[in-house]
C-alpha cells in the first residue's frame, strides 16, 4: 500500500519543516503582529474550554483568570499553559515547584528565578501571602502575569516576545501556545477552524523536545507514543483510548491506497493483534512519535507499505480517528 498526503497538509508544511531540521517552528499569527486581536484567537475572552476544565483544578482555573484580568491583552489561557507547562498548575512533584529549586534554580507554581519573582511580586495580590512566596499559588501566578505583561503582553503588543522572555526557547513558546489555544476553544471553534486532525498534528508538533515517559501524558513533563496521541486528540474534541494496540482497535481503518491526512495514525508491532508503537501522521512520509526511553518526542520519517520494517518491528496499519 502506497500512501500519499492530501492538500490540507499545508497548513502545517512550515511547522513541519522546521521542526524535521530541529529549527523553530513558525508562530505564524505572531509573525504577523496580530496585535491585540490574538487574545480572540488564543480565546483570552472566552470561558474555559472542556480541556481546560478537565485538567486544570478550579481554583488554578480561577487564578489564572483573575491575574491575566491585570494586564490588558494577556490571555488568561497563556497564564495557565505556562502554569501547565511548568508545574502541571502546581500538581508535580519535581524539585522546585513545592520546596527548593529545580536545575535551573527557578521555583514554585510558575518555576520563576528568585531575582524575577522579587523584581514582579508585590503588591501582594487577593489571596497572597506576605512576604510573598513563590510557592504561594496567588503571588506565584500574580507575578508570572506581572512580567508576561513587562515583556510585551500589556495590549498583545507582542505577546510571542513575552513567553520567549520567560522560557528562551521557541518550542516553548509554541507549546504554550498550543496549550493556549485548547484552553480556549470550544468544539464549534475546532471543527470551523479545520479537521480534528488537522488540530491534533499541529498540537503534536509543538511537543517536539519533550522527554520520552512510559506511561506519560502530560506537556512540559513527558509523553509516550500514545499518551502523546491520546493528548493531541483530546485538544481536538476526541477521546482515543490510551494504549496503542486499544487506539487501532478504536479508529477507523484506511484501505489499501487511501491518503493520508494530517492526524492520521500509523502502527507498528508484529501484527494488528500485537502493536508496539503508534505515531502521528504529519507529511506523506514522516510522523510526530515519542519514540523510546532516553529520546524526545520527534519528527522522524516512517515506511509508506504495510509489512516494511522499522527498526525491529513492522507498519501494520494506519487509522484514521473519527471525525467530531
Amino acid at each position: 500500500m502506497t500512501i500519499g498526503l492530501d492538500a490540507g497538509a499545508a497548513s502545517l508544511a512550515t511547522k513541519l519543516a522546521a521542526a524535521a531540521g530541529g529549527l523553530a517552528l513558525a508562530v505564524v499569527v505572531l509573525a504577523a503582529g496580530a496585535g491585540a486581536g490574538i487574545a480572540s484567537l488564543l480565546g483570552g475572552g472566552t470561558p474555559p474550554s472542556g480541556t481546560a476544565v478537565a485538567s486544570i483544578p478550579p481554583a488554578m482555573l480561577a487564578l489564572y483568570q483573575q491575574a491575566a484580568a491585570t494586564c490588558p491583552g494577556l490571555p488568561w489561557t497563556v497564564l495557565a499553559a505556562i502554569g501547565t507547562v511548568e508545574s502541571d498548575n502546581g500538581q508535580s512533584t519535581l524539585p522546585g515547584v513545592r520546596s527548593g529549586a529545580n536545575s535551573a534554580g527557578a521555583e514554585g507554581d510558575m518555576q520563576e528565578l528568585p531575582a524575577t519573582f522579587a523584581e514582579y511580586a508585590l503588591p501582594v495580590p487577593p489571596g497572597g501571602a506576605n512576604p510573598p512566596s513563590p510557592y504561594d499559588p496567588p503571588d506565584a501566578v500574580y507575578a508570572a502575569a506581572r512580567m508576561l505583561c513587562a515583556d510585551g503582553a500589556a495590549n498583545g503588543a507582542n505577546l510571542g516576545q513575552a513567553i520567549w522572555d520567560y522560557n528562551h526557547s521557541q518550542a516553548y513558546v509554541n507549546q504554550v501556545l498550543a496549550l493556549a489555544r485548547s484552553y480556549g476553544q470550544t468544539q464549534a471553534q475546532i471543527v470551523a477552524a479545520g479537521s480534528a486532525g488537522g488540530v491534533a498534528a499541529d498540537w503534536a508538533l509543538a511537543q517536539v523536545g519533550t522527554p520520552y515517559a512510559w506511561g506519560g501524558e502530560t506537556p512540559g513533563v513527558g509523553f509516550d507514543c500514545s499518551g502523546l496521541v491520546q493528548a493531541a486528540y483530546r485538544v481536538a474534541g476526541i477521546t482515543l483510548p490510551r494504549t496503542a494496540q486499544a487506539q487501532y482497535d478504536a479508529t477507523a481503518k484506511l484501505a489499501p491506497g487511501d491518503p493520508l491526512a494530517p492526524g492520521d495514525l500509523v502502527f507498528f508491532g508484529r501484527s494488528t493483534t500485537a502493536i508496539e508503537h503508534v505515531g502521528l501522521v504529519v507529511s506523506p512520509t514522516a510522523m510526530v512519535d515519542a519514540p523510546h526511553t532516553g529520546a524526545e518526542v520527534r519528527v522522524e520519517p516512517f515506511p509508506t507499505a504495510l509489512g516494511a520494517s522499522w527498526g525491529a518491528e513492522q507498519v501494520v496499519g494506519f487509522t484514521q480517528p473519527a471525525t467530531p
